[in-house]
C-alpha cells in the first residue's frame, strides 16, 4: 500500500484593503462616461452592456439591486424606474430621463421574453459575477487608471449627486440609506464645500 500523505493545511490568502489597492473609492463623471463609450464598442452585447453601466450609476444600485431590475418596475409612460433596495435600504421611485428610456426601449426590443431588463446569452437573469465582471472589463477597456467594481458605480453616483449640491436627505433617500451616516461621506468629499476659500 502506498503511503498516505498528508498535504499541510494552507491559509487563505490576506484580502487587501480597498485602501491598499486604489487611492479612491469613487468614479468622477467622465470616467463613467468612458466606461459607457468603450462598452458600446466592444462586445458581444453592447447595448445591454453599456445600459447597464449607465443604470448602475444613475440610480446608485447596488450590483445584486442591479441584476434584479425586472420590466414590470420600470413605467415607460410615466418615466420612472421603482427601486427596490436590498441589504435593509428603503426603496423608492426614480425619475427616468431621455437617454435611459431610450436605451431601455431599445433594450426591451433585443429582448422582448425576458422578465428581467439584463439577461445572459441564454436568456435567463444574469448573474452577479458576469455583471462584475462586464463593469471591471469596461473599466479596463476605457484605460482608467483604477481597478473598477461594480460599488464604485454607487459611490460615483453619490459622489456626484453632493458635488451639484444637492440636500444630503434627499441624496439618502435617493440612495436608501437607512442611516444619514452613509451618506456624509458623500458631501464630505464634495469639493463644493471649500468653493469660497481662495477667492483669486
Amino acid at each position: 500500500m502506498g503511503k498516505l500523505v498528508v498535504m499541510p493545511r494552507t491559509t487563505p490568502p490576506t484580502k487587501i484593503p480597498n485602501k491598499e489597492k486604489r487611492s479612491r473609492e469613487h468614479l468622477f463623471s467622465q470616467e463613467v462616461a468612458a466606461m459607457i463609450s468603450a462598452a458600446k464598442e466592444v462586445g458581444r452585447h453592447p447595448l445591454r452592456d453599456s445600459t447597464l453601466i449607465l443604470m448602475a450609476y444613475r440610480h446608485g444600485l447596488r450590483v445584486s439591486e442591479l441584476v434584479a431590475l425586472r420590466w414590470e418596475q420600470v413605467n415607460f409612460t410615466g418615466g420612472t424606474i421603482y427601486i427596490n433596495r436590498l441589504k435593509h435600504g428603503v426603496s423608492s421611485t426614480h425619475p427616468l430621463r431621455g437617454v435611459e428610456l431610450r436605451a431601455l426601449r431599445q433594450l426591451q426590443r433585443e429582448y422582448p421574453d425576458s422578465n428581467y431588463l439584463f439577461v445572459s446569452e441564454r436568456g435567463t437573469v444574469m448573474a452577479a459575477a458576469t455583471a462584475r465582471g462586464i463593469i471591471e472589463r469596461a473599466g479596463e477597456i476605457a484605460g482608467l487608471s483604477l481597478s473598477v467594481h461594480p460599488h464604485m458605480l454607487r459611490h460615483a453616483c453619490g459622489f456626484y449627486l453632493a458635488s451639484r449640491g444637492h440636500d444630503t436627505r434627499a441624496i439618502q433617500a435617493y440612495l436608501g440609506h437607512n442611516s444619514i451616516q452613509h451618506t456624509v461621506r458623500y458631501t464630505e468629499l464634495s469639493p463644493n464645500r471649500f468653493q469660497e476659500f481662495w477667492l483669486d
